[in-house]
């Protein structure tokens, strides 16, 4: 019960930072008179990002590098499958041409190095700079493809930053509140690790399950939160670039800083080499075609995530346990599950292609999907 107390403190804690870290950042930035697409594509971004990237480097500093790592993957697995997944049964989705065009594949172009770097079984000082190098470009580029022509995401996210933070001249609050967010993100992030170290212990499984599960969840809910609430208000763009843009900064920002703070490197466990970076990069993968059939992402589609979450959970849970029911599902998984998925990717995938019945997008979906390519605001909106 202290375990579970404290673990709950901590994600608070976490949840709390973050939201002061970017009141106070957003509003002493536009005080300085920065805009709030730049403010709203960095300063938001990162802060929504923060609890992972806490969590991660309070576990390396800790020398507990299997909670860091499946913290970050669990949270990219989590972010496609319940965040989307969520999103989409709380309101089908709209999926910009941009996000197919550019968004998923920096997202599974960041995977896949991951991927690579890991063979080896560490991520090196010279992965994590090359990492956290990638992140700020990417940071940047963004700004600055935003600027030369604002994108409706770009747009949208102003006006979320519009909502929750104005500008202010005063300082000295400002940057009190930035202090409050940072030492109540270091300090939950203290909390969250003990305890999820604790659960590991308690319930006989390693720090990699508990970073893949409970804490990646935990330290996930500001993206679901801010996803869900944006499929609510129609804000598409956010709910989607919310959950794929969050991947990217996980990948990238949290590995490396969380690689740069490691003494020796960040290590990598072999069940996460072997199954879950596999796992990440098949989620990755899955949002192709269904995003490109209609360019949707509907509510069966979303349930679909759901369901795969779900069993993912279930199996680390019954391997870590080694159950007795793992042979059967493991045998169900290889043989009817993951099959009958890729039959039925392949086939939204051929018909939305060739355009054969029951693919048909509504014309109000048409409409707004072209006014987002075009840069002005759909019917929706």
């Amino acid at each position: 019960m202290i375990d579970a107390l404290l673990f709950a403190l901590g994600l608070l804690s976490l949840l709390a930072g973050a939201e002061l870290l970017v009141r106070g950042a957003s509003r002493l930035a536009l005080g300085f008179g920065l805009s709030p697409l730049v403010v709203g594509l960095t300063v938001v971004a990162f802060g929504t990002s923060a609890p992972e990237i806490a969590v991660s480097a309070g576990a390396v500093l800790d020398g507990r590098n299997d909670i860091a790592v499946g913290n970050v993957v669990g949270s990219n697995i989590f972010n496609v499958l319940v965040i989307l997944g969520f999103s989409a049964m709380v309101a089908p989705l709209v999926v910009r041409s941009q996000v197919i065009r550019q968004e998923v594949p920096i997202m599974l172009g960041g995977s896949l190095l991951l991927m690579l770097m890991s063979r080896d079984g560490v991520i090196g000082r010279g992965d994590a700079t090359m990492l956290f190098t990638l992140i700020v470009a990417y940071t940047a580029f963004l700004v600055l493809q935003a600027q030369r022509g604002p994108q409706p995401v770009g747009q949208e996210f102003a006006n979320d930053l519009a909502r929750r933070a104005k500008p202010s001249s005063q300082l000295m609050m400002q940057v009190g509140l930035i202090l409050a967010g940072l030492a109540l993100l270091v300090v939950g992030a203290g909390w969250l690790v003990d305890a999820a170290s604790a659960f590991a212990r308690a319930l006989g499984v390693s720090d990699v399950v508990i970073g893949l599960t409970i804490v990646a969840a935990g330290t996930s809910l500001p993206e679901l939160a801010t996803s869900a609430i944006a499929a609510l208000r129609g804000e598409r763009d956010i709910a989607v670039g919310n959950a794929i843009g969050s991947c990217t900064f996980n990948t990238l920002g949290c590995l490396g800083i969380s690689g740069l703070l490691a003494d020796g490197g960040l290590a990598i466990a072999p069940s996460v080499q072997n199954f879950d970076l596999w796992v990440m990069l098949a989620t990755g993968f899955a949002c192709v075609p269904v995003m490109l059939t209609g360019r949707r992402i509907v509510r069966w589609e979303g349930a679909l995530f759901l369901a795969y979450y779900a069993i993912y959970t279930a199996y680390l849970i019954l391997a870590a346990q080694q159950h007795d029911a793992l042979p059967v599902f493991s045998y169900a998984m290889l043989w009817f599950v993951i099959p009958l998925t890729v039959l039925t990717l392949a086939g939204l995938l051929l018909r939305a292609r060739i355009g054969l019945p029951g693919m048909e997008v509504s014309a109000n979906a048409q409409r707004s999907a072209a006014a987002d390519d075009s840069g002005r605001p759909g019917p929706n909106r």
